[in-house]
Formats: C-alpha cells, structure tokens, sequence
C-alpha cells in the first residue's frame, strides 16, 4: 500500500478544517485535509454569529466571504403566540463583531475549502478515512485512506486534527462518545422560495425564531438568504415528529400550518427543495483531544441549532488548535488540556447553559419580558452574537446562576 507523509492531516474541509488549515499554512506547516465528498455539498448551519468573524479574519479568508454577497445579518428575531423581541447584536456586551452573514453552506463551505486551497492546503476531496492507528506518545499515527477508485493508501501524519462534523471519526474510532443530556431531538429542514413581499414586516437582516403555540420545546428557524430565498425548519423532540405523516416536506408543511405567523409568512412561498430529516444530532465527548490529535467543531460536541452555535464553535476551536499547534511546533511545552479543553469547552458550557433555559422555556420567559433592563439585555445579546467566552459578561463567566436567578425574576415580575 503507497505511503505517504503529511505534517498535519485534518480530517473533513468544513469550516473547521478549512479555517483550522488556513491558519496553520500562515505558519508555514505542510497540511493534507480528506474530505470524504465532493464540494459543493448540502449542509445546514447556515446563519453565523458574529463572533466567527474574526476567525475568519485570522485565517485570512474574510474578504472573500464579504465579496461573495451573502445576506447580511445584524441579530436575531423571536415570535410567540404573537408576540415579537429582536436582538440587534451591534448593540452588546462584548467588544468585536456586531454583524455576520445568513450563507448557503453549500456555497460557504466551499468557498472557505477554496481559499485554504489558495493558501497552500492540499485538500482531497471525496478521499474517505477508514481508520486511524495513534502512535505512542510523541510519535506519528498512521491514517489508512480511500481514493474515489476504491484503492487505498496510507498517510503518516505527525498530528491529526478531526473536523469530520457528525462523522465524528475519532471519537467512534476511540470510542469517546458519551450520551448526550438532551432528548433525542430530530430536525424537518428544507430551503424554499419565500415570496416574503415588502410588506409582510419580515426583518430579512435576523434570523427569526418562532415558538409552536402550544410546545415551548418545539420551534421553528427562518434564515432569509440573498436572492429571496430562506431555510426553513422545525426542531422538536423525536416523538412529536412522528405523530405527521407523510414525506417530510408535507410533514413540514403541516407543523407550519400551526403556527399562525409562520404560516402568515410563508403563504406565497415555493417549495421547490425536497425537506429533510436528521434525528439524535447531539453528541459529547469526554475529551476533546488526545496524545497527537485533537477534534474541532462538531466532531467534539454538537449542541442543538437553537443559537446557532455550530459554525461559532467551529471556527474558535480551529483558533485554538492551530495556536497550541504553533507552539508545540516551536518546541514549547503545551498543556492540551489548559491550552485548548479547558477554555473550548467554557464557552461550549455557555451555550449549553441557554439552550437547556430554552427548552425548559425559562429563556423564553426572559426575552419576551415586557420590562427587561438594558445592561442585562446588551450581555444577552453579547452571547446570542457568539461571545461566550468573555468572561467580562457576568452571564458567561456565572452562567447557570444568573440565567437562573434571571428566569426567577422574570417569572415574577
């Protein structure tokens, strides 16, 4: 079997991969990133936080993502039972970013694959990793690999960065899955031609979140892009999706049709784009790297769509690895745990603190409170823009009691 050698080998060219192998170029390493399909592909996860966007500027990719004409996002808008609240996330806690994009994954993804390729990566596209032998520790692994024509090769990487997305092939290979805290919840997905007139009062900057009238744990995503289309979605736990019959763009169709606003919305919509479904997307990890590798984005852990925390996710973690990775390449001694566990997964915590407010409805209650407090709600903001990791915010660096203490007052009041 050919043998091969590779300083780096990122496994997957999401975001992750992409970003993570931009910015180890800028440091002059060698990097091989497998990407088991063909680009563009499908993929949802499509409305970013601006806090992504200076990771993007690292990497140097950020012109190319402003010129490419994605729709432009300043917040994020709710509706429930006919009541309104947006966050615009210019007005915030923390300093940087106050404005990002909605973008089509297909042609995103692909774009940052492009310009980690201008940047000098070697991306492999529709090459599959079978498996992964680790060295010992200090050494070099062994990652066996399939080419489009079915023969196989091997590359003997000196690190191993795992961007596979829910492919997760290291934590399957190492068996570092751990059951995830959340019910088993499923997404009903599609992208359509909204036909959203002027008129309509649709704010086409946000993403608006729209609560079921009568389930506060099911809610529905409407992410407008550029060209007058949107994605559209329900997310809700396993068992209330089985109860519609029929394809998934009729069972979609039906859980639309409750909820007076959306269906308002999206009467003249065209549902050119066939929905579909994913179940049981949430995942842990118990560790989040190991002796020569480490995992980025959802190949570590996978929250819920909610906040949109995917690509945020993603991105930071490609920062902190391509930052340890630079010093350990220096000859510096880097503690993987301290540089890099630790501090992803404060922020990963954060977000896991709101979504589980939301699913129990107590975050619900907190933003469409009709008195809220202006600081409270620039720190809220702060965090629904992706800045959970500063821990400036009171509600990052004392998440749970806050948001808690918050939920109880609001509750009251």
């Amino acid at each position: 079997m050919q043998l091969e050698s590779a300083e780096i080998l990122i496994v997957g060219a999401g975001p992750a991969g992409s970003v993570a192998a931009a910015l180890l170029r800028k440091q002059g390493r060698q990097v091989l990133v497998i990407e088991r399909e063909a680009f563009p592909r499908f993929s949802i996860g499509e409305s970013l936080l601006p806090q992504s966007m200076q990771y993007l500027e690292e990497a140097g990719m950020l012109r190319a993502v402003v010129e490419a004409g994605f729709q432009y996002k300043n917040g994020a808008a709710f509706m429930k039972n006919g009541v309104y609240t947006d966050f615009d996330f210019r007005d915030k806690h923390s300093e940087g970013w106050g404005t990002t994009y909605q973008v089509q994954r297909a042609d995103f993804d692909h774009l940052l694959a492009k310009e980690a390729e201008k940047q000098g990566a070697e991306i492999r596209f529709r090459h599959e990793v079978l498996d992964i032998a680790l060295g010992q520790p200090g050494g070099r692994s062994l990652v066996t690999v399939k080419r489009p024509d079915g023969e196989q090769y091997q590359v003997d990487a000196g690190f191993i960065l795992d961007a596979s997305g829910f492919g997760r092939i290291l934590p399957r290979l190492l068996k570092l899955e751990t059951p995830s805290n959340f019910p088993v919840r499923g997404a009903i997905f599609t992208h359509v031609a909204d036909g959203i007139g002027p008129r309509a009062g649709f704010d086409r900057n946000k993403i608006r979140v729209t609560v079921h009238p009568k389930h506060c744990n099911v809610w529905f995503w409407t992410i407008p892009f550029a060209g007058g289309r949107c994605s559209l979605g329900v997310v809700a736990e396993t068992a209330f999706l089985e109860q519609y019959k029929g394809s998934p763009t009729e069972r979609l169709q039906m859980i639309v049709a409750e909820e007076p606003s959306l269906a308002e919305l999206l009467k003249d919509a065209t549902w050119d784009t066939p929905a579909r479904q994913i179940v049981g997307y949430s995942a842990n990890v118990d560790k989040l790297w190991g002796e020569g590798y480490a995992l980025l984005g959802n190949a570590g852990e996978f929250l819920d769509p909610v906040f949109s925390s995917g690509v945020t996710i993603a991105v930071r973690s490609a920062s902190l690895a391509a930052a340890a990775l630079k010093r350990q390449f220096a000859g510096e001694a880097v503690d993987w745990q301290a540089d890099y566990g630790t501090p992803l997964r404060r922020g990963v915590d954060t977000f896991r603190a709101f979504v589980e407010s939301w699913y129990r409805g107590g975050f619900q209650t907190i933003i469409f409170h009709d008195r809220q407090q202006p600081e409270i709600r620039r720190m809220i903001s702060a965090i629904l823009a992706g800045y959970a990791w500063d821990l400036t915010n009171p509600y990052v660096k004392e998440t749970a009691r806050r948001l808690a203490a918050l939920e109880a007052t609001c509750e009251l009041t």
